[in-house]
């Protein structure tokens, strides 16, 4: 579990494929101090595993599926990925429920200035869109934000300046995929809903009432 907050932006250094899945390198400054193999870490708002560590880089296994799924695919050497270890028992939780599975990717449409704020505009799906929540929270690249609008083709956010110089964002071009995480409240919610509405069409049908004597 994440909770949206980058610690550090790393520089992807390589990927590399064995058999049935990749390997990919990343190098960091401290971000490393109390890393263990084993370790679950959030790249780009992904949950990866590390498997290799030294002091200024470590190794994450990733499956393909994975990486065409979400922006992983589209890393070139040197690519900024945003980075954050796993909640631990005693940390601050300053964003919002992240679990590190992304629903799928976002295209960036525009990002125009509003006084002090930047608003950055993202081309989506409906499979995203459904779970989307006005004012609710969003995890972009990994980063906890809070949705200033959305429709079913598009996801709005406004981004202070210290997010912008803390993350990756500062380095998205027009085009560029952002993985995107929704709300894993809304997705249940979402899910319960739904449930009960199909056992309500099952509930009252032909079969139902005769079997009850209705008919």
């Amino acid at each position: 579990m994440f909770t949206g907050i980058i610690q550090e932006v790393g520089n992807f250094k390589r990927k590399v494929k064995e058999n049935n899945k990749y390997k990919l390198e990343i190098e960091v400054n401290k971000f490393l101090e109390d890393v263990s193999k084993g370790d679950s870490i959030a790249v780009n708002g992904v949950c990866l595993t590390v498997v290799d560590l030294n002091s200024n880089s470590f190794t994450v296994d990733v499956m393909p599926e994975t990486v065409k799924s979400t922006n992983l695919d589209q890393l070139t050497k040197n690519s900024k990925v945003n980075l954050e270890k796993s909640l631990q028992p005693n940390s601050f939780m300053g964003g919002h429920i992240v679990s590190g599975h992304v629903d799928g990717v976002g295209i960036l449409k525009s990002v125009k200035d509003e006084k002090n704020a930047k608003i950055f505009t993202f081309k989506i799906t409906e499979n995203i869109s459904k779970y989307l929540v006005d004012k609710g929270s969003v995890a972009l690249n990994g980063i906890s934000l809070t949705i200033m609008d959305y429709s079913k083709e598009n996801l709005i956010v406004s981004i202070i300046p210290e997010t912008i110089k803390s993350t990756n964002l500062k380095y998205l071009n027009i085009g560029d995929e952002v993985n995107i995480e929704t709300d894993i409240i809304g997705k249940y919610v979402n899910k319960f809903l739904n449930e009960n509405k199909e056992n309500n069409k099952k509930a009252v049908n032909k079969n139902m009432l005769k079997e009850n004597g209705f008919i």
